[in-house]
């Protein structure tokens, strides 16, 4: 029974979009990692708990069919904001975010140098 398990959980795994804009950080290579950790010894895992595991997969492949997004669609497809689903997934891509990070530590450092009671010189000799 757990190579059944397993051999389905591997299909969704495939069947799962990759993220390509969120490299490492989406939730199909989350899920690949997992089952992964969860079905180390391959088919011949044994699983403790069956029932929970049939749930999880059952529910990872509600979330996969789009399940939920049919049952309750949206009005709009913009946040509260106002943001649209295009302007979110340009945000939230890696490069965007590193982009951000490299902003947010050239001012951190302008900042701390504006701030410092020491000279940049003073500083670099401790």
């Amino acid at each position: 029974m757990s190579a059944t398990r397993y051999r389905r959980f591997l299909r969704l795994c495939e069947e799962w979009p990759i993220d390509e804009t969120k490299r490492g950080r989406d939730l199909a290579t989350f899920l690949r990692q997992k089952v992964a950790l969860a079905f180390r010894e391959g088919e011949s895992t044994q699983i403790s708990d069956p029932e929970k595991c049939d749930q999880m997969y059952e529910s990872l492949a509600r979330i996969h069919a789009n399940v939920y997004k049919e049952k309750f669609p949206r009005v709009r497809d913009t946040s509260f904001t106002g943001v649209t689903v295009e302007e979110c997934r340009v945000v939230l891509a890696t490069d965007s975010m590193q982009q951000m990070e490299d902003m947010k530590k050239g001012m951190w450092k302008k900042l701390k140098e504006r701030f410092s009671s020491k000279a940049p010189e003073e500083g670099a000799k401790e």
